[in-house]
């Protein structure tokens, strides 16, 4: 809230700088450095019934996933209407009711565990678990390829409003819309979901059409065009993103939940920005489009070494899903996937 007060105040001021905005990034990013994964591993103690554990893990990596374009989508209409200083003074603002929330919770306090290995081998410990369990490891991969390569068209989408649509800020306001009206419907399907059952599938399709969306939108240079294709870039992002942290929170040791969690941000987060100034070096370059089409070919290729993997990776979950209730072994004998 502090920081977004900050950004609120320069921004109004009119005395905001580059080092500014870098310096409270910064901040900004340590914040999410703790916050993050303690947010994510926090989901499983709000929840009372075990039965109900998967679809709140849905429910919360939909919302997470969904806010962060549908989010933008705002923003551009916010930031059209009455300028960035105000943007953030709202945002700032709406911590008022994460804090309230926070403080009117009551959860059990964790039993006190004895004294442990020290911060580097739990580290070292959640690095072996992550790397040797192929579910974990191949889900995560997938996430910082789609993060790395495929999240950047939102950094490039003002450059395509001007210099390809041949627009303004209402462009730039319409087209993240269009994209956060595919989140927000992916959202409403991941949440809809009765069982994590089947959303390996629904990794591979969702990363094979986001893929697929990012090409055909970098072929595209009407904005009427760009406005139908974008739901699918939207949706498709948000499928994925959301369906890995669904299987990893649900698949994954409590022991390690944390740790495991602190992989997936920096998955989704962590390899975001520098995929972002990757794609602004290439992008002066080549330009804004290939960069976009390159993105979503190597989003399609991970999509399909994925799928053609999940063979391989249901092995390893069912003895999981048959432990916690999700699968019952007269399933696996009947050939229901798990994966």
């Amino acid at each position: 809230m502090l920081q977004s007060v900050g950004l609120a105040v320069l921004t109004l001021a009119g005395i905001i700088t580059v080092r500014d905005i870098v310096l409270l990034q910064l901040v900004q990013g340590i914040i999410n450095a703790f916050d993050t994964p303690a947010r994510q591993a926090f989901v499983v103690e709000m929840v009372n019934d075990r039965a109900d554990l998967p679809n709140a893990i849905a429910l919360n990596s939909s919302m997470v996933n969904a806010s962060r374009i549908v989010g933008p989508s705002i923003g551009g209409v916010l930031i059209a209407a009455f300028g960035e200083g105000w943007c953030f003074a709202l945002d700032a603002v709406s911590y008022v009711a994460v804090l309230g929330s926070l403080l009117a919770m009551r959860v059990e306090a964790p039993r006190p565990r004895a004294a442990g290995a020290g911060v580097l081998d739990q580290l070292r410990a959640g690095i072996r678990y992550v790397a040797h369990f192929p579910p974990t490891r191949d889900s995560l991969l997938l996430l910082a390829l789609v993060a790395t390569m495929g999240m950047p068209y939102t950094v490039l989408m003002p450059a395509i409003a001007s210099g390809v649509l041949h627009g303004g800020a209402h462009t730039l306001g319409y087209l993240m819309t269009a994209s956060g009206v595919g989140a927000l419907a992916g959202a409403l399907y991941l949440a809809s979901r009765r069982s994590v059952l089947g959303l390996g599938r629904a990794i591979v399709i969702a990363t094979c059409t986001f893929g697929a969306g990012l090409v055909g939108f970098s072929l595209s240079h009407r904005t009427w065009l760009s406005l139908l294709i974008l739901p699918f870039v939207g949706g498709g992002m948000m499928v994925e993103m959301a369906s890995t942290n669904t299987i990893l929170q649900t698949i994954v040791d409590d022991d390690m939940r944390g740790r495991v969690m602190a992989f997936y941000a920096m998955a989704f987060l962590g390899t975001a920005p520098l995929g972002s100034l990757f794609a602004g070096f290439v992008a002066d370059h080549i330009g804004p489009m290939k960069t976009i089409m390159a993105g979503g070919i190597a989003c399609v290729i991970g999509g399909a070494i994925f799928g053609w993997r999940l063979r391989e990776l249901r092995p390893h979950v069912r003895p999981i899903y048959i432990e916690r209730g999700i699968l019952a072994a007269a399933e696996i004998e009947g050939g229901s996937k798990s994966l």
